[in-house]
C-alpha cells in the first residue's frame, strides 16, 4: 500500500531537483547539471578542518592546524561552499528549505562514519532564541537529529545554550568573530552533567573560521567531555589569516 501511494504521489508530484526544480528521477536528487556544480570534499584532506591536502596522505593535518591547533578532536566537511552546494545551504536556512534535509544529512552520514562509532551524543550548534522565534528553527538542528536518528546515537538538541544574543558573524574578521561569541555559548545547566567523560559530535550548517565551533567545543569541555569532534554541510574555503581556533588550544 506505501509503495503504491508513493508511485501515486510520483505520478501527480513528479520528483524535482533539489537546487533547480527540474524533473529528476528520485525525490531528494540533482539534475545533472547541478550535481556536476555540487563540489564534495573528497581526497586527502586535513583531519580537523577538511582542507585539502597534497598527495595522498592520510591521517593528516594542514600546515595551519598543525600551527594552530583547534580545540575540537577531528573534524569533516561534506560539501564545498560554492556552486549548488551554496544554494542548498543558503535554500535551508534562509528560504525554509526544509524538505532538503534528509537527503542533506544522508550526505553527513555516510561522510561522518568515522566518527560516529565513538560519539557518545550528538548535538547542534544552538541558535540564541530570539532567532529561533524569528526563522522557527535551527538549520543546524534539522542536519543533526536525523543524522542521529541514522547513527543510533543519543541526540540532545539544547545540549548547549545561547546565553546572549549576537550580531550576525557574516562580513565579520576573525577577531571580530572572536569578541562577537565571547562567553556566548554554554552547556545548557540541565544538561552538564551529561557532558561528563562523553564525546560529543557537534553538527553545523556551514565551517568559515571556526569561531562558533570553537566556542561550543569550549563549552562541552568545561562541562567535563572526553572529547569533542565536529561535522559541518559545507566549508567555505579560507582566506589567508590565522583562523579564530588559533586563539584556542583546548586539549582533550
Amino acid at each position: 500500500m506505501r509503495r503504491a501511494i508513493a508511485a501515486m504521489a510520483r505520478t501527480v508530484y513528479p520528483a524535482r531537483c533539489m537546487v533547480c526544480d527540474t524533473y529528476t528521477d528520485a525525490p531528494g536528487g540533482l539534475c545533472p547539471s547541478c550535481w556536476h556544480d555540487t563540489h564534495f570534499i573528497s581526497g586527502s584532506t586535513c583531519t580537523t578542518c577538511s582542507a585539502p591536502l597534497p598527495g595522498e596522505v592520510t591521517g593528516a593535518q594542514c600546515d595551519t592546524c598543525l600551527s594552530f591547533p583547534p580545540p575540537w578532536q577531528r573534524g569533516i566537511a561534506v560539501l564545498e561552499y560554492e556552486g549548488s552546494g551554496r544554494r542548498m545551504v543558503l535554500a535551508l536556512k534562509r528560504h525554509d528549505r526544509l524538505d532538503l534535509a534528509p537527503t542533506l544529512a544522508a550526505w553527513l552520514h555516510r561522510a561522518t562514519a568515522p566518527l560516529l562509532h565513538s560519539a557518545n551524543i550528538i548535538a547542534p550548534v544552538p541558535l540564541h532564541p530570539s532567532r529561533f522565534a524569528h526563522r522557527k528553527f535551527n538549520q543546524s538542528a534539522e542536519l543533526a537529529r536525523p543524522l542521529a536518528e541514522m547513527a543510533d546515537i543519543a541526540y540532545i538538541p539544547d545540549l548547549l545554550s545561547r546565553t546572549r544574543k549576537t550580531q550576525s558573524q557574516q562580513g565579520k574578521d576573525r577577531i571580530e568573530r572572536q569578541k562577537n561569541l565571547k562567553a556566548a555559548i554554554a552547556p545548557t545547566p540541565r544538561h552538564r552533567d551529561s557532558l561528563k567523560g562523553k564525546r560529543v559530535l557537534l553538527v553545523d550548517d556551514v565551517l568559515t573560521t571556526g569561531a562558533t565551533l570553537s566556542a561550543c567545543t569550549e563549552a562541552c569541555f568545561s562541562a567535563g567531555a572526553r572529547n569533542v569532534s565536529i561535522c559541518v554541510l559545507a566549508r567555505v574555503e579560507p582566506r589567508r589569516e590565522i583562523p579564530i581556533f588559533a586563539a584556542t588550544n583546548v586539549k582533550d
